[in-house]
């Protein structure tokens, strides 16, 4: 393996017997034929199953529909491609020339993919003991940080209860653009809270999406903030 892959090996705590394995998982279909499509499948059968098993013993009292709900918020394609990035994952990935020049290493799409693929390739090295043991080690601030009362509630919804809490106003949505056609529209929507001075915009398919992304980025601000007054 390249001193690259071992870096990525480093990260994940885990060295492949089958060094063929790892680089499948980490080659696009844009590159060819012997690509990670196959271990991305088993690769997001294993995660749901890991996932699932986590949170059935974290969570007792937890009925099967909010269960349900929690592990969608973790294996969901944005919450991968943020686990990829944190392995680097993008730096390994073996692309197409088309992929490559439109930048597709950054691509969260691709990054989950790749994620998932990893999962399987590191199951097919070793065992369901052995990935699990890498998956939850990979996913561990993000278990510990579940909070099944509010982790299921939207970026709208936690914004609005942290206002109201502080007796603060609403906050401003408005729509600022619309592009592309009927079929296909992008959506800005700006997001203001004067009270705070605060004020973001954000793009999604969808007024309802962009209304929410909005919201996290605000939520974002207020945690970073927190943050900060927390260590001075």
């Amino acid at each position: 393996m390249t001193p690259s892959v071992e870096r990525l090996c480093d990260k994940l705590e885990y060295r492949f017997t089958q060094p063929e394995l790892l680089q499948r998982a980490l080659c696009h279909r844009s590159v060819g034929s012997d690509n990670n499509e196959r271990l991305e499948f088993l690769g997001d059968a294993i995660l749901s199953y890991i996932i699932s098993v986590e949170l059935f013993q974290r969570f007792p009292e937890v009925d099967e529909g909010r269960l349900s709900r929690l592990r969608a918020s973790l294996v969901k394609g944005d919450t991968l491609a943020l686990v990829a990035r944190e392995l680097s994952l993008g730096e390994y990935l073996q692309l197409g020339p088309g992929e490559l020049k439109s930048g597709g290493f950054r691509r969260s799409s691709i990054l989950a993919d790749a994620f998932e693929a990893l999962l399987g390739a590191i199951y097919l090295d070793s065992d369901i003991a052995t990935v699990q043991r890498v998956t939850l080690q990979l996913f561990h601030e993000r278990l510990a940080a579940i909070n099944p009362d509010t982790a299921l509630k939207d970026p709208k919804t936690r914004l609005q209860e942290y206002l109201q809490s502080r007796q603060y106003p609403l906050p401003d949505y408005e729509v600022t653009q619309i592009r592309g056609k009927a079929h296909a529209q992008t959506f800005t929507v700006s997001c203001r809270i004067e009270a705070l001075q605060m004020a973001v915009s954000a793009e999604a398919a969808s007024r309802r999406k962009a209304e929410q992304q909005a919201a996290k980025l605000i939520l974002e601000k207020l945690d970073s903030e927190q943050s900060r007054r927390d260590v001075s």
